[in-house]
């Protein structure tokens, strides 16, 4: 199978920046839980909590901010093309890709060679996306609940009382960040199965060029760049 091209249109710079924010979030996330989870070596935990914390912050900010550029960043809508709509376009459902899901799930069950080709994100990928929003507050809330300083507040003791105790939340929200630590393997596998061009351009901002498709998956030219 032949490849799109993969343009800068496809993941404008702030997208960049927001990809980046959130790796460098998620892992120094996981290294801090692990480590107030079970310390490891000594004399570290104040330092633990307070990166725990701060990321905590910088990450659901940065989620605030990924979600409000959608409405006003203009991204390609599928690979291979320089063609640029407003970014939330490429998370609802679209002609392009919408009746792509059997073949989408075909395609990591291993019964199909090739991926379809039509939008920038499969079906999926999209909900798989999507579904990371409620994640990142959950994670918030049952973290919140958990800190001293906040797990008093009736909103959050409130939830305490609902999972059945301190105990059961912390619980949750260890099996939340190997959630985060699965997705994000899964992730990074899915994007680089057929090459590296993705990471290439989503850290590096490289392009790659290569064929365009149309919605069929058929060749309809070369990049011209």
């Amino acid at each position: 199978m032949s490849h799109p091209a993969h343009y800068r249109e496809a993941h404008p710079l702030i997208f960049v920046f927001t990809h980046w924010i959130n790796l460098i979030s998620m892992v120094a996330l996981a290294f801090s839980g692990f480590y107030i989870h079970y310390p490891f070596f000594a004399n570290f935990m104040g330092v633990a909590r307070g990166m725990h914390f701060f990321f905590m912050y910088v990450i659901l900010i940065n989620l605030f901010v990924r979600i409000v550029a959608a409405f006003f960043v203009k991204s390609a809508t599928r690979l291979g093309t320089r063609e640029v709509e407003t970014d939330i376009k490429n998370w609802l459902p679209q002609k392009l890709n919408r009746h792509q899901l059997g073949a989408w799930l075909k395609y990591y069950l291993f019964l199909k060679k090739d991926h379809p080709i039509g939008a920038k994100y499969g079906v999926l990928q999209k909900i798989a996306y999507i579904v990371t929003i409620p994640l990142t507050l959950a994670a918030a809330y049952t973290g919140f609940a958990i800190y001293a300083p906040f797990m008093d507040a009736a909103f959050f003791a409130a939830g305490t009382d609902w999972v059945g105790g301190q105990m059961n939340m912390r619980i949750i929200h260890y099996y939340i960040m190997w959630v985060f630590i699965l997705f994000t393997a899964v992730h990074a596998y899915l994007a680089n199965v057929e090459g590296v061009a993705p990471s290439r351009l989503i850290f590096a901002w490289k392009e790659e060029e290569g064929l365009r498709f149309d919605a069929d998956g058929k060749v309809i030219g070369g990049s011209g760049h």
